[in-house]
């Protein structure tokens, strides 16, 4: 199983970034996705969730309105869509699968 997460990094308040997390080693359109994060000295928190065929998804209130996650089954790639970020969004974020974890991506909000 690997998950190799992409598109993170340093973005000024109010900015947008998209993550993408390639799956493979696994049968990805059989299993929901998720992201987490983590802020250092925070514990991890789940962001994001979507179902194996993307028809059902759920937030953490904190990201709701601004965040959307999305999946495409063909392409074996599921992403986080950020919108007007925060500084308390900082974090390194992780793309989980049922069959384990990414190494993570660091989003950094700051001006």
């Amino acid at each position: 199983v690997q998950l190799v997460e992409s598109g993170g990094g340093l973005v000024q308040p109010g900015g947008s970034l998209r993550l993408s997390c390639a799956a493979s080693g696994f049968t990805f359109s059989s299993h929901a996705m998720s992201w987490y994060r983590q802020a250092p000295g925070k514990e991890r928190e789940l962001v994001a969730s979507i179902s194996r065929t993307g028809g059902t998804t759920n937030y953490a209130d904190s990201v709701k309105g601004r965040f959307t996650i999305s999946r495409d089954n063909a392409k074996n790639t599921v992403y986080l869509q950020m919108n007007s970020l925060k500084p308390e969004d900082t974090a390194v974020y992780y793309c989980v699968s049922p069959r384990g974890w990414g190494q993570g991506t660091q989003v950094t909000v700051s001006s």
